[in-house]
């Protein structure tokens, strides 16, 4: 294939990705980020192996590469992932922190003498 061609696939792919996943509700979104997780995790794998049977500098310098943007696909995509999960989780109210009157104390006294 020529580069016009290789260009043209890869601009379609972005507008079909760009489409589907904002197509995807929240409630489906966690699910499917664990799942891209997995996949982001294999190609970090295949991105350390070629990194350590490169004997090309440029080859591993694109493998280097391809480990950094990996391990930062991967990263990113568990922070969004806890972020989605804590949102669903809800507000939990902070536990209060009163602390009973000792019994010699003047609000103890007022206590005991309201009706």
């Amino acid at each position: 294939m020529d580069g016009m061609s290789l260009l043209t696939i890869t601009v379609l792919a972005v507008f079909v990705g760009f489409e589907v996943v904002s197509k995807v509700s929240s409630t489906l979104h966690t699910p499917l980020m664990s799942g891209a997780n997995a996949i982001h995790g294999i190609i970090l794998v295949g991105a350390i192996i070629v990194a350590g049977q490169a004997a090309d500098p440029w080859v591993l310098a694109v493998a280097l590469l391809a480990v950094v943007l990996a391990t930062a696909n991967l990263v990113g995509g568990f922070v969004v992932t806890d972020r989605m999960l804590e949102m669903f989780r809800g507000r939990q109210r902070p536990p209060s922190k009163v602390e009973p009157a000792s019994p010699g104390s003047a609000e103890a006294v007022t206590k005991e003498r309201q009706p």
